[in-house]
């Protein structure tokens, strides 16, 4: 777990709670230091991070994670008792007259200044001496008159909306440049001294060496100074020392919204701060749940919305078809929920990203994995959604969004998992009479090259995987194969469009293949589409290298392609793909590729008529698309479940079921109290679950499919509520006499 920035692995907490067990005497501050020399725990500067380790163990031990070593005693700043206010000079005269000003940073608290600074400070300045709150550097300002003011530097504010938002910083930003950033806590200039333009003119000399001082002392340089302005001053002396406005604060302390300003002390200043670091994606070492190990990676700084993800997931697994009320229970549920899409650090891929990062794992698992994409309209019924483009005609009139989508499987069909989405919604009228004159990056066609771009640094990260991007007619285009042959990554697979008359050296493509002998032939199986069912179908296989022409203005291709042709009377695909077909047996494999494209087509009727999401009523598209993301993880779970059933049937059922979910399935099933002695195999709990959902089980019906499984996923979650309650009142009392 993480905590106070810092990941606490099981294993170290053991440790540390071994300590506490075999050494009772220990105090938590020699226990934070000896934590901070196992986990290396460290500031900039070398020392150990006491204070933060402190803070993290407190924080473990209020959640139960931690026992800490009891506190004898407890400890409270005392109040400042040894400041010292000095004679201050009555001054009114020009910055000129009023000679060398120096700006002098006091070294030690114990030092003399320190002494008059305090006593400045607390006797002149309407805020008092502080507290000024973490790492800081206080000056004097003197001339030859004596002190004439004082400044303090410290650490800068957590977080501030307006700030943060000039910056142009992500959370992930914030976190890693906040030690970047300096607050000029404190500045006084003595009321006894008037003297134009002195404030400005110290401001300048304590800019310009405030950045050598604070990383002299802390070995971190900072490139920018907030500040704030009280609502009761105009801050002129900081607008003549070129400081800029972005904007008020929240004003959650006291009430008063104050000025914040920014003054820069380096010129790359934007794009230090700016600079995202990698999120360490940290996998829970014991996921409690389906979803949090789905989730578990998810770049969210904050467990309180990541337990609330696993929440709104498993909800919305157990009552796939429920609107977002129904799913959650409750009020407080159906709120949480709410505000967790409105939410704008939730976006679909950002929830996609933690999912993708679990897939990742199992793509690595098989040597090849097939990456079919599509695109897919979503119509959405909620007339007040905000947001939404047209879809499908103009005369239609439906609203909706468009998701381009890339799924992983294994070659046998199993859904390993989501890892490419991209949705949006249609804006611009009219452009298919312009699409010959726009680049391919102003059109909708940009879609599958973003997904293979995708599928390409997934490749570098399963290099012992071969990845196959698979694509319908609509990806048939010259710039998904320039994008494929320009370097080596995944296998291109893509079915020609006849009618974009594709030419090879030897002519018209069709016409070439169709001249070529016999290969063999190959049955597949076509699934069943609308009332046509799903068949057998013998189909004569062709196949040959071909050159690609280049379009007009193209280059030639740097690699080799090659075609393969199969065809009968009803069906006929012409395959163009990147993976060498030298022989017959290469030529049936690309088109049991291409047939198991079909996945990615059961996978979007799950997602919209299993899921419902078109019912989903949420009041702008950003939140549709948020609320999409977990969705198409549930939609995928159901999925797999259905398919990984027949993949590995002899299984334990518990890989997929909690012992709640399992036991209250057999005791529904079979109509009896009775809990089995060993959970049933996955395929057994699969025809079970889908017996909830209406599956008949006869000899002609075959495998279940998704539909009753998301049915009786929706039942055996009420199933296992009730048992869950009832369970305990079935156990027959030790005491309690009778057979």
């Amino acid at each position: 777990m993480q905590v106070g920035g810092q990941q606490f692995s099981h294993a170290m907490i053991d440790q540390i709670q071994q300590t506490v067990y075999s050494e009772p005497s220990i105090s938590r501050l020699a226990l934070s230091r000896r934590v901070c020399e196992w986990l290396n725990w460290r500031s900039a500067n070398g020392q150990l991070k006491e204070m933060s380790c402190r803070k993290a163990l407190v924080k473990m031990e209020r959640s139960g994670v931690l026992a800490l070593p009891r506190q004898e005693k407890t400890y409270t700043f005392k109040q400042r008792i040894d400041s010292v206010v000095p004679d201050v000079p009555e001054l009114s005269c020009s910055l000129k007259e009023l000679g060398v000003v120096t700006v002098e940073p006091i070294t030690s608290r114990y030092a003399k200044e320190s002494k008059i600074w305090f006593g400045l400070l607390d006797h002149y300045h309407y805020r008092g001496s502080g507290p000024t709150c973490g790492a800081q550097i206080r000056y004097v300002v003197k001339s030859s008159h004596g002190y004439i003011g004082a400044l303090a530097f410290s650490s800068p504010s957590w977080a501030l909306k307006e700030r943060d938002h000039f910056i142009g910083w992500s959370e992930g930003a914030r976190r890693a440049h906040l030690g970047e950033v300096i607050c000029n806590s404190r500045f006084l200039i003595l009321p006894t001294v008037h003297v134009a333009h002195l404030a400005s003119h110290v401001l300048a000399l304590a800019l310009a060496r405030v950045a050598k001082d604070w990383e002299a002392r802390y070995h971190i340089r900072p490139v920018l100074v907030e500040t704030f302005i009280d609502p009761a001053f105009a801050g002129t002396c900081y607008k003549a020392a070129n400081f800029t406005y972005v904007g008020e604060s929240a004003g959650r302390r006291d009430g008063k919204a104050r000025k914040i300003l920014l003054y820069p002390l380096a010129p790359q200043w934007k794009e230090i701060l700016g600079d995202e670091p990698e999120y360490p994606m940290i996998r829970p070492e014991a996921p409690q749940h389906w979803a949090e190990e789905e989730f578990g990676t998810i770049c969210l700084y904050d467990d309180r919305l990541k337990n609330r993800l696993y929440t709104i997931a498993r909800d919305f697994y157990n009552c796939p078809q429920a609107s977002i009320p129904e799913a959650s229970g409750s009020k407080a549920r159906t709120m949480g929920a709410y505000r967790f899409f409105e939410n704008p650090k939730i976006t679909m891929n950002v929830l996609l990203q933690a999912h993708t990062e679990t897939t990742i794992e199992r793509i690595k698992a098989h040597k090849v994995v097939l990456l079919p994409q599509d695109t897919t309209t979503l119509t959405y019924t909620h007339p007040y959604t905000a947001g939404l483009g047209p879809i499908n005609t103009k005369a239609d009139g439906a609203l909706g969004l468009l998701l381009h989508d890339t799924l992983a499987f294994t070659e046998d069909g199993t859904p390993l998992g989501v890892v490419d989405a991209q949705c949006w919604a249609r804006g611009e009228q009219g452009k298919s009479a312009r699409r010959k004159e726009l680049p391919i990056e102003q059109k909708e066609s940009m879609k599958w090259l973003r997904s293979f771009r995708k599928a390409a640094q997934l490749q570098k990260r399963c290099p012992d995987t071969v990845l196959v991007s698979i694509g319908d007619r609509e990806s048939d285009i010259y710039e998904l194969f320039a994008e494929a042959t320009k370097a080596p990554g995944p296998a291109l697979l893509v079915r020609a469009e006849k009618s974009r008359k594709r030419q090879v050296d030897q002519g018209f493509l069709w016409e070439v293949m169709a001249q070529k002998e016999i290969a063999g032939s190959l049955k597949v199986r076509i699934p069943r589409r609308g009332t046509t069912p799903a068949r057998d179908v013998l189909l004569d296989i062709r196949f040959a290298e071909v050159a690609l022409q280049p379009p007009k203005g193209y280059e030639p291709l740097r690699a080799k392609v090659w075609a393969v042709y199969a065809r009968n009377e009803e069906i006929e695909w012409m395959l163009l793909t990147t993976a060498p077909v030298t022989l017959f047996a290469d030529a049936v494999k690309r088109v049991e590729w291409y047939a198991a494209r079909w996945g990615i087509e059961i996978y979007h009727r799950t997602l919209k008529s299993g899921c419902r999401i078109k019912d989903r009523q949420l009041e702008t598209a950003d939140r549709l698309e948020a609320c999409l993301g977990v969705d198409m993880v549930v939609a995928w779970r159901i999925y797999y479940l259905t398919m990984l059933g027949r993949a590995t049937p002899d299984t334990p059922c518990t890989v997929f079921l909690k012992d709640v979910e399992w036991k209250a399935l057999c005791c529904y099933v079979n109509k009896t109290p009775v809990v089995p002695d060993t959970p049933p195999s996955l395929i057994q709990a699969v025809f079970m679950i889908a017996s909830m959902g209406g599956h008949l089980g006869r000899k002609g019906d075959g495998f279940p499919g998704t539909q009753t499984l998301w049915r009786g996923i929706e039942r055996l979650a009420m199933a296992t509520d009730v048992y869950a309650i009832l369970a305990p009142q079935l156990m027959p009392h030790p005491q309690q006499s009778g057979p």
